[in-house]
């Protein structure tokens, strides 16, 4: 298989596993929306940062050096299996010790009983690290979505059968357990791998010279992207922080089914040339002007079918989430950019470079912390529409520099789906305005006027981007139909 075959091959079972993956947990976070209360919601909320930095601390990076690597020994994968393993036992206890003080903090004596359980996934999850790492390095994502999909159905019907039986929170926390554990279980049974018994601290101190400093940033931006959580369930309530999660579910779905098919695909095919200039900014620039098409379109869309579309899901009770939806839906829209931005310095070996702009990134976040516990959850959102821009800016220009793409060409590769993608959020938007028919008719109205507005758009421009997107559909279908009169014949 060629790499391109394998890319395109990559991208697209990485795309179904993400997109069903997340469109079934979308789905049962629907029903459980409408049988659970926001406050409800706004308990896990007030943990999630507690969870995300642990799982920083025990991946340290060693996941994304495996897969830099080009050839890596069995002594390699066991070690960062223990590594994981120890620090998944360790961080657990941590979490188990500090249940009493996390309660205290958020005064919500609930917490301490909710954290010792919901903390179990760091043990759970650290032992399937590798076997998951394997795969992505394999670019094997065909194995991932039937795992991905199996852990989601089952873990689903866990957590609706305990909130239709009155369990509450609790529903959500054992949906949480039981998809982590089928996960893990499936990811041994599967992919076969073992570990062996060797421990090497010359392979550990390698990989760690690149892993620690993506450890540092991903520390950095996980404590950025869930520090929100924190300060609303601090300085505001649990009701709220219940809205800001709903909305924040809804906005972040389409984006980080986006966001994790390319880094999960573009990071290891890129690894794989490397060395080869002109090939790499090629690649590069294709996946950036595919990449913004689609996240530009879906998220100017999901702005503008916001109020029907939290109506129609999950009821009137979460109205107050919409203008959040909204504003996060341009917070996002730039995620899957940024990370192609990010994976090119990873490629390139700049991990020093990534922890530097991680650490003058965040450290922008502050005053729009500051400002949103002053003055509310509206303006600290648009704060981080702004320092999302500002990322974004900081990215490409470094990035661009490693590859000779810079800056200013890359916006100018990016602004004609961004414009195309804004005039058609703005007509969908005010055509919903001028509507009083039922909710969900409205949404199903101004969504085929959005597809109408965007299909007839792309034609007229001949976006480079909408015809590599529909070469790829072509390329697929015709080998679907080639492979079926192959298998009629024989």
């Amino acid at each position: 298989m060629s790499l391109k075959q394998k890319t395109v091959s990559g991208l697209i079972w990485s795309f179904i596993d993400s997109f069903a993956n997340q469109g079934l947990l979308f789905l049962i976070g629907i029903v459980l929306a409408r049988l659970l209360t926001p406050e409800e919601f706004g308990l896990i909320g007030m943990l999630t940062i507690f969870i995300a930095v642990s799982q920083t601390f025990i991946d340290s990076g060693f996941g994304q050096s495996l897969i830099r690597k080009k050839h890596c020994t069995e002594q390699d994968y066991s070690t960062v299996f223990y590594y994981n393993l120890i620090s998944g036992l360790l961080f657990y206890a941590l979490l188990f010790a500090s249940a009493s003080s996390i309660g205290d903090f958020f005064n919500k004596a609930q917490l301490k009983a909710i954290l010792p359980v919901l903390g179990l996934n760091l043990i759970i999850g650290s032992i399937g690290l590798i076997q998951q790492t394997i795969l992505i390095k394999n670019v094997n994502f065909k194995l991932q979505t039937k795992i991905s999909l199996t852990s989601s159905i089952v873990s689903g019907i866990v957590g609706i059968g305990m909130a239709l039986s009155g369990a509450g929170v609790w529903s959500l926390v054992f949906q949480s357990l039981t998809q982590n554990t089928l996960k893990t279980a499936l990811l041994w049974i599967w992919n076969r791998w073992k570990p062996s018994a060797v421990f090497s601290m010359k392979s550990f101190k390698e990989m760690f010279g690149f892993g620690s400093k993506l450890m540092v940033s991903q520390l950095i931006d996980t404590i950025y992207r869930n520090i929100y959580y924190l300060i609303i369930g601090k300085y505001f309530s649990a009701q709220e922080l219940g809205y800001y999660t709903r909305a924040r579910q809804f906005s972040i779905m389409p984006m980080q089914v986006m966001t994790e098919v390319m880094q999960r695909v573009s990071y290891p095919v890129l690894s794989h040339i490397q060395d080869e200039q002109d090939r790499l900014k090629s690649a590069y620039r294709k996946l950036i002007k595919s990449s913004t098409l689609v996240s530009f379109v879906l998220m100017a869309g999901l702005a503008a079918i916001a109020r029907p579309l939290v109506i129609t899901l999950i009821g009137e009770k979460w109205s107050a989430s919409i203008i959040y939806l909204q504003l996060l839906c341009f917070v996002a829209m730039l995620y899957p950019l940024q990370a192609i931005n990010l994976n090119m310095l990873k490629v390139k070996g700049r991990s020093d470079l990534f922890l530097r702009l991680e650490i003058i990134k965040k450290v922008l976040v502050v005053p729009v912390i500051i400002v949103g516990v002053m003055y509310g959850i509206k303006v600290m959102i648009i704060g981080s529409i702004v320092n999302s821009i500002i990322s974004y800016f900081l990215n490409s220009y470094w990035s661009g520099k490693l590859v000779k793409y810079p800056a200013k060409e890359q916006m100018m590769d990016i602004f004609p789906p961004f414009a195309i993608s804004l005039v058609m959020g703005m007509s969908m938007y005010e055509l919903g305005l001028l509507m009083s028919y039922k909710p969900f008719i409205v949404m199903f109205i101004q969504i085929l006027f959005g597809g109408f507005i965007l299909y007839f758009s792309t034609k007229f421009v001949k976006l480079d981007s909408y015809v590599e997107i529909k070469e790829i559909i072509k390329e697929k279908m015709s080998q679907k139909i080639s492979g079926g009169i192959q298998d009629e014949e024989i």
